[in-house]
């Protein structure tokens, strides 16, 4: 009766193993193979600063607070600076906007955008506040 029982279990694993679909192979994703065209990896934090003119970590500069109705928010921007100019990084534009100021205690500007040395840093768009901080 035993060695039935046994005959009927491998039976079945027999079954069941032949009924078994193949499993297609997975893209395996290499981390840190995101490379961008410049060569910056996103997945350790890296992005093209024009202004720079290599691979930066845009949070290691200047942090800037969303600002609407004096409610601060948790979205932010990032500025870097070399000389007169400035790189500003915005979670709203794909690429950096490059600011320049014509001396020091200067605005730094770019069309409509005005970073503004006051407090900290003050970043105006068509004249509203729309970024504050340190």
């Amino acid at each position: 009766m035993r060695s039935l029982q046994l005959q009927h279990f491998l039976v079945q694993k027999k079954v069941s193993k032949e009924n078994v679909t193949p499993k297609e192979p997975q893209e395996r994703k290499i981390v840190g193979g995101d490379s961008d065209v410049h060569g910056c990896k996103g997945s350790a934090g890296y992005t093209w600063s024009t202004l720079k003119k290599e691979c930066i970590r845009v949070f290691d500069g200047t942090k800037l607070s969303h600002y609407d109705d004096g409610k601060t928010y948790t979205t932010a921007a990032y500025v870097i600076f070399d000389g007169n100019k400035a790189e500003l990084f915005l979670d709203t534009q794909k690429e950096s906007i490059i600011l320049e100021r014509k001396s020091e205690g200067d605005s730094w500007v770019k069309d409509d955008v005005e970073l503004i040395p006051w407090k900290g840093y003050v970043l105006k768009k068509e004249g509203k506040i729309i970024y504050t901080g340190q």
